[in-house]
């Protein structure tokens, strides 16, 4: 007879093996760590689009989740809380959006990380090249263009029309038309005004007022860009201008309380034959849900005075990365991401915001959604830069309070005032590296 089978003895191997599977069903391994970047930005235009966008991101990549915290949406007092962040080495921040103004400030203070490793020669040749210059300090790249901004002349198009004007080439001619229709039309509407820009003590107002004094052959520095210039003639007569044709006359006093939301209200409602504003105000100005005039709005070169050029200071936004984030590499699939040409393209499309990248001013979508991109494109590789500098914040503060001393008391003197303003900023800059 067969004797029974014996039970096979297990090995050491087999009782490892078995331990590692109880291990397994009792203990399961945790789930990859998340990664959480916060994203420093100021509040938004469109927030919906930026909504959307960063679901976007956040389905494409489902291992890094983005924290807003979202800033003012005055460019000066998003400055003063993002730098205070930087100053105390803020781990928790990792990426954050900077103006084009603010590269070299931040890259002479340690506070953003160089970007050069993470962009290609090809990608670098992709962008508009005033764009990438203003995102560059002492050769290095420190951010990464998300769109450009230059200032645009909108105009109600109905109204000139009506009038047998064509849109304006001088200060002067757009005044006497602002003057001209402002009279016909009163009648019919008592707060019609002639024009609408962003005059309120802040980063805005020395864009506005740039556009003004280079536009008549001035400058606010030298050609060495080591000393002040807007004490010259050319600079002072600009200013005074401004003073005394634009505030009170053409454009109401509440424009020197006027940022760009409230200077582009003024114009959307109707109460304002011509209005200063950056690209992305053409989108809302020609949406009916938003805007009184859409459809009848139209868009051109600002004016110079008689013998200038026309002038437009050159804006936009770009994305950073702080030195002191804990995930750089993560930061930067974020921007690769949000920089990208489906996102520029979309924001675009969506928000009015012009591509800081060439290719997309030949896509027929853009173009069919925003045909005002066809003329501005040739505005924007001729956009000025507000001065290069690292001490550029303590300039602008000096240049924010002189204008508006100067523009906002009739009886102001804008010489003396010029000549000060100048001694001040001239300490400044030889301080400069």
């Amino acid at each position: 007879m067969q004797k029974p089978a014996r039970p096979t003895p297990w090995g050491v191997g087999s009782v490892a093996r078995l331990l590692v599977l109880a291990a397994a069903v009792l203990f399961p391994s945790p789930a990859p760590a998340e990664t959480v970047l916060t994203f420093v930005t100021w509040k938004p235009n469109h927030p919906e689009v930026f909504d959307e966008a960063i679901r976007r991101f956040e389905a494409a990549h489902p291992g890094i989740r983005i924290r807003r915290e979202v800033g003012p949406h005055s460019s000066t007092e998003f400055h003063d809380l993002l730098t205070q962040k930087l100053k105390n080495r803020d781990p928790s921040v990792d990426v954050f959006y900077v103006d084009v103004i603010w590269p070299a400030e931040f890259a002479a203070a340690g506070w953003v990380l160089p970007l050069d490793r993470f962009l290609s020669p090809q990608e670098r040749r992709a962008f508009l090249e005033p764009a990438l210059r203003a995102a560059t300090y002492r050769g290095k790249i420190y951010g990464i263009p998300g769109w450009i901004d230059s200032g645009m002349l909108y105009y109600r198009k109905d109204l000139l029309a009506k009038y047998g004007f064509q849109p304006p080439k001088t200060w002067e001619e757009l005044v006497r038309q602002a003057e001209v229709i402002v009279a016909g039309e009163r009648s019919r509407n008592p707060g019609i005004h002639g024009y609408s820009g962003q005059f309120k003590q802040y980063e805005g107002l020395v864009c506005d007022m740039m556009e003004f004094i280079l536009s008549n052959n001035g400058a606010i520095l030298d050609e060495t860009g080591r000393k002040a210039a807007i004490h010259r003639p050319e600079a002072v007569a600009a200013v005074r201008f401004v003073r005394d044709r634009i505030i009170g006359h053409i454009a109401p006093r509440g424009v020197l309380m006027y940022q760009e939301p409230e200077s582009l209200d003024l114009f959307i409602q109707g109460n304002a034959v011509f209005h200063r504003n950056w690209p992305y105000a053409w989108e809302i100005s020609n949406d009916p849900a938003r805007s009184r005039v859409a459809g009848k709005v139209g868009i051109a070169r600002l004016p110079a005075f008689e013998g200038g050029r026309s002038a437009a200071a050159l804006g936009g936004w770009m994305l950073s990365i702080s030195p002191f984030s804990r995930h750089p590499e993560e930061a930067w699939t974020f921007i690769r991401f949000m920089t990208s040409p489906q996102m520029q393209k979309f924001l675009a499309i969506r928000a009015g915001r012009a591509p800081a990248r060439k290719a997309l001013y030949r896509d027929p979508e853009v173009l069919r959604k925003n045909p005002q991109f066809r003329d501005q494109f040739q505005v924007f590789l001729t956009a000025r830069p507000r001065p290069v500098s690292p001490v550029y914040p303590v300039l602008s503060n000096i240049l924010q309070r002189y204008f508006s001393a100067a523009i906002s008391n009739p009886r102001s003197d804008i010489e003396a005032l010029a000549r000060r303003a100048a001694w001040d900023m001239d300490r400044v800059l030889a301080l400069a590296p």
